[in-house]
């Protein structure tokens, strides 16, 4: 499953979030990761983040698809994580 997950939380669980995406997803932008996961790893990576927010201050949004051929990405101006990098 191709997966866009999207965070605002608070500066004291930032670092944590981070970190806890990169082990996951690529990283884009600021907050922002995408990838594929499979069903499992992705109630994982749920349920880890929910470790870690508060849910009345932070947010977290999930965009999935099946397929990440039914998404189109276009980047205007400088892409901060160029991914052609990886064999």
């Amino acid at each position: 499953m191709y997966i866009i997950l999207v965070y605002d939380c608070g500066e004291k669980r930032v670092g944590k979030m981070l970190k806890l995406c990169r082990q996951y997803l690529n990283w884009i932008q600021n907050s922002v990761f995408e990838g594929e996961l499979s069903d499992a790893q992705l109630l994982e990576l749920e349920f880890r983040c929910k470790e870690i927010m508060k849910r009345e201050e932070d947010s977290i949004i999930i965009f999935s698809s099946r397929n990440q051929a039914w998404m189109q990405k276009k980047v205007i101006g400088k892409e901060k994580n160029d991914l052609d990098n990886f064999l």
